[in-house]
């Protein structure tokens, strides 16, 4: 029987994240990052996600050629937890076919992280910009101040401030743009979760909601942007004509992604009378049954234990893989001290019968 679950990370920027999009955006920089096509959010893509998450526990468990396009080196395939989490291609051993080979998909679908909260300087310091769409999407729990927010589109110059007491504060700028502030408002993380108790979290008190329809100005017009130069290794001086300008997203920033486990596969365990099972039905005439490499408390070669705790399932796989995102970076300009981002908590979980008991619950749309 086929599982599934879906997993919320809550991510924080440790340093400047850069993922380019190998192309050019018309008067701000030379080197963008990737958006959202409507909103012009800036994004980290699921496939940048994916491929870091894999690299690095690929490496954790010291089989770094499972993260590879090519899987020819790699010894007993179908018993590495990299590859069954995220799919491998095995060729046949067959002289007579030896181009022939079964692909195997993996069992891991990983989204786009977006913006959640933003960082953004203000006359009363840093103060992290959300929406309240955005907020409760993540299933975050925001409460304003009655009569202090309005619906109206044409209303987008108004928001709420973390600690709205003080009547004086009645306007805030938000880097250039100047905002009304009008009134208190109060952000929640989910019941299921433990990131109210991080430090990380906690750290941020100064939330400022703002209109949907602003939120992405007030992005855009604080990115972090750079300019580098290469230098002639020869004279030591910078080169003619060598200036070029990249932007990131600002460190401190919060993201959210989800990770879905789609175990088609589930319900084979690697053990002996399982494997004894299969070669029969194999004798029989039936396709071989993939087997599934869990659990595993020991890397491949060397390491007596797996860092991190044992990897009962391929989300262990996947939360391996970002924990090391943490120390190693996503994304591009690794060397120029972008890419770090730390994984907030742990992340909340919904199985497939939650999500259908919120739907038998629900009223019906007339």
């Amino acid at each position: 029987m086929a599982t599934y679950k879906r997993q919320r990370y809550l991510f924080m920027t440790l340093d400047p994240v850069h993922i380019g999009t190998g192309g050019y955006r018309l008067g701000r920089v030379d080197n963008s990052i990737v958006r959202e096509p409507g909103t012009k959010i800036p994004k980290i893509p699921g496939t940048s996600l994916h491929g870091a998450a894999r690299s690095y526990a690929a490496q954790l468990y010291e089989t770094p050629e499972a993260a590879g396009q090519s899987h020819d080196k790699i010894d007993k395939p179908d018993e590495n937890p990299v590859c069954y989490t995220f799919g491998y291609i095995k060729k046949s051993k067959n002289e007579s076919d030896p181009d022939k080979a079964t692909i195997y998909s993996g069992v891991v679908n990983i989204f786009d992280a977006h913006v959640l909260l933003f960082p953004v300087h203000s006359m009363l310091g840093v103060v992290w910009v959300s929406t309240k769409e955005r907020l409760e999407d993540a299933g975050f729990k925001v409460d304003i101040e009655p009569n202090a927010w309005s619906d109206d589109d044409r209303d987008i110059g108004i928001a709420a401030l973390w600690n709205k007491s003080d009547k004086s504060i009645d306007r805030l700028n938000l880097g250039w743009l100047m905002v009304s502030i009008t009134g208190k408002v109060t952000v929640t993380p989910p019941d299921d979760c433990n990131w109210q108790n991080e430090q990380r979290w906690n750290a941020i008190k100064k939330i400022v909601i703002v209109k949907d329809s602003l939120f992405s100005q007030v992005v855009n017009s604080n990115l972090e942007v750079r300019t580098s130069v290469a230098i002639n290794p020869d004279t030591g001086a910078a080169e003619d004509g060598a200036l070029f300008t990249y932007e990131a997203i600002p460190r401190a920033t919060f993201l959210t992604a989800e990770v879905v486990l789609d175990d088609y596969g589930m319900g084979q365990e690697d053990n002996e009378k399982k494997q004894e099972d299969n070669a029969k039905e194999q004798q029989n005439g039936k396709p071989k049954k993939r087997l599934r490499p869990f659990p595993k408390d020991k890397t491949f070669r060397s390491q007596k234990d797996i860092p991190g705790g044992a990897w009962i399932c391929p989300l262990c796989v996947v939360k391996a893989g970002f924990r090391l995102i943490e120390w190693l970076g996503v994304g591009g300009m690794g060397t120029r001290g972008f890419g770090r981002m730390a994984v907030v908590g742990e992340p909340t979980e919904v199985t497939l019968k939650d999500c259908w008991q919120g739907l038998e619950t629900s009223s019906p749309t007339e």
